[in-house]
């Protein structure tokens, strides 16, 4: 990655940064510290990871998706930079596909000109395509097991990867972590002479967030702090109150339809699921509520259903469409088979019903939500499931 930057003029260098690292919250994070930014008067970019229909959505550019000509040539760009790198690497090793989405969004945010980009790490941090930007600030938002086959298996392990990325004298903002976790942030901080901040649970009563779920709540605290950090100067309220009434997260407690309600969220493991089960009695005010629940192969969907079942009245489970895995770079990747996920439910005392097919999945889970009092349907479990969710939905 170090070679393909340098190879393109170090893009990442003509902007300042914010990284934003952890296991939950980091899109959501990512979006409202751009939005706070560029309410203060900053030309404000971001990148974001995965994408839901296009790769061009990862890059944002005041809070919109970069136009299709500046994305393709910003391609074209790292496309020939990368023959280069590849012919000077050793056989067998070649710049990846998330590398190549990753440098493409440099060249596209100094492209446009932005003062600022908040830069969300895709896995982990230390080995990540993200860690070659020069951060003034780096963003922890949470710590969960998750990814733990390259991560560690111990949230301190994984903490210890995503904090890699802390630059020496610079801010280190701390979302809510354990007490294990906290100690370790704050040796980091010690070791690299980098300022330790730890931001509220919540904005504040008076800040009215657009972004519907408790959880937005504490990502927005978060984002506050963020941006207090990059700016060194407290924010203003009526500036922060209009970032926080126009900044959206697609994926996260979207609705997409009525009559039923539809609401997408890609909760995608235990930490994600129990943030969504914490919100949805609020979103459901005493309606019933179906889920269509799809899951990755390699996800702890025990731990996701059992936080999620309580706040369920049964679900539809299915399987990720092959096309949905592969169109987001994630070829080889498995879903889990529909009948495993039905029997995890059963086993948590969730009614549940099994099908394959994702597009009958969700008729079936709209017809029932449809049913006698009008419930609501969720569709959750994977990043992998919002784009073919709304696909099928707007049709």
């Amino acid at each position: 990655m170090r070679k393909l930057t340098t190879a393109l003029g170090l893009p990442q260098h003509r902007f300042a940064s914010v990284h934003v690292v952890g296991t939950n919250g980091k899109s959501s994070v990512t979006r409202m510290t751009a939005a706070l930014l560029e309410a203060h008067g900053l030309r404000a970019g971001a990148s974001v990871s995965p994408h839901t229909e296009r790769w061009s959505q990862r890059t944002l550019v005041g809070g919109e998706e970069i136009e299709p000509t500046r994305w393709a040539q910003a391609v074209e760009q790292v496309a020939r930079a990368a023959e280069g790198v590849n012919r000077s690497l050793e056989e067998g090793e070649a710049v990846t596909q998330f590398e190549a989405a990753t440098a493409a969004s440099f060249v596209a945010l100094a492209s446009a000109r932005v003062e600022a980009a908040v830069i969300e790490a895709g896995l982990g941090g230390r080995l990540d395509a993200t860690n070659t930007i020069p951060s003034k600030v780096t963003v922890l938002t949470s710590i969960g097991l998750d990814h733990t086959e390259w991560l560690g298996e111990t949230e301190a392990a994984i903490a210890a990867e995503k904090m890699a990325v802390l630059r020496d004298q610079t801010t280190l903002v701390l979302g809510e972590v354990s007490a294990e976790v906290g100690e370790l942030a704050e040796a980091t901080a010690r070791d690299r002479g980098a300022h330790l901040v730890r931001a509220p649970a919540d904005p504040g009563a008076a800040v009215r967030l657009r972004a519907p779920g408790e959880f937005q709540r504490r990502n927005f605290a978060i984002a506050r702090v963020a941006a207090e950090a990059f700016l060194g100067r407290p924010l203003e309220p009526d500036r922060v109150a209009a970032a926080a009434a126009a900044v959206t997260v697609p994926g996260r407690l979207e609705q997409i339809a009525e009559r039923p309600p539809v609401f997408l969220d890609a909760a995608h493991n235990p930490a994600g699921a129990a943030a969504l089960a914490r919100s949805l009695p609020a979103l459901a005010e005493g309606r019933g509520v179906v889920a269509v629940l799809a899951v990755l192969a390699d996800k702890d969907a025990a731990a996701m259903v059992a936080a999620l079942a309580p706040v369920l009245d049964r679900a539809v489970c299915t399987e990720l469409p092959a096309s949905a895995l592969e169109g987001h770079g994630r070829p080889g990747a498995r879903s889990r088979p529909a009948a495993e996920l039905a029997a995890a439910c059963e086993a948590a005392g969730l009614q549940a019903e099994a099908e394959a097919d994702f597009g009958s999945a969700l008729a079936r889970g709209r017809a029932l939500a449809a049913e006698g009092p009008e419930g609501l349907l969720l569709v959750a479990g994977s990043h992998y499931a919002i784009a073919p969710a709304r696909a099928l939905i707007a049709a």
